[in-house]
């Protein structure tokens, strides 16, 4: 039986090697796993509207565990995004699709497999991705592309489409408000089986009913990471 495109890539990436995106491997030391969902009565209280509010509570957060690194968000169904009109439409779109790693701003993004860069653009704007990367990789014959959102600016530089990138190369690092869409610092990381029209960028973030399609062109992010912490990859 044939497999769907998505079967495949997700399949694929299921047997590749560990791979990393951050100079230091999050499951070899404390770690954080936010939730920024209704569940949570913290997320509920937060206003990410407050830059320094919602530092100030991503950073104490990371101090409590004694860790430098948090993670989490895919296929979570946020409370977070109330604080930009990017995220309003004719159903609000709060579903996450990729995968956040909170840490500090400057840290190094490696690439995870063999690349080339397919574009090189800053999405500006509060809640948006700011300076983002777009990747283009080719697995056991099949194309495939990742995403990397809230840059810095300087991450843009120095770069041109269609250059090639080796597995682990440092390319870009992680930016800090207000330009990486006013976030604290951290890097969105998603994989995507196709790009359906877009260029440089991509929908990080969907409507609940538009889950089942998205969730088919964005595999799990930890199906390239394999993070213990994050339980099996979907």
């Amino acid at each position: 039986m044939n497999l769907s495109p998505q079967t495949e890539l997700s399949t694929i990436l299921a047997r590749q090697p560990k791979c990393r995106l951050l100079p230091f491997d999050p499951d070899s030391e404390p770690c954080v796993l936010f939730d920024f969902s209704a569940a949570n009565p913290a997320a509920l209280n937060l206003d990410t509207g407050d830059i320094k509010a919602f530092k100030s509570f991503v950073n104490s957060s990371l101090a409590a565990a004694g860790s430098r690194i948090g993670l989490g968000g895919y296929c979570e169904s946020r409370v977070i995004y109330r604080h930009s009109s990017l995220f309003e439409g004719s159903a609000l779109r709060d579903v996450h699709l990729g995968l956040d790693l909170w840490t500090a701003a400057g840290t190094p993004v490696l690439a995870p497999f063999a690349a080339t860069v397919y574009s090189l653009a800053d999405n500006a704007g509060v809640g948006n991705y700011g300076p983002t990367i777009i990747l283009r990789h080719e697995l056991e014959a099949c194309s495939f592309f990742t995403l990397y959102g809230h840059l810095s600016a300087e991450s843009l530089g120095g770069k041109s489409i269609g250059q090639s990138l080796a597995v682990g190369e440092v390319f870009a690092e992680i930016g800090d408000a207000p330009l990486n869409g006013n976030w604290p610092p951290h890097l969105h990381f998603q994989i995507m089986q196709e790009l359906v029209g877009n260029g440089g960028d991509y929908p990080g973030v969907c409507a609940a009913a538009d889950l089942p399609k998205y969730r088919a062109l964005c595999p799990d992010p930890n199906l390239v990471l394999k993070l213990r912490i994050l339980g099996p990859q979907a």
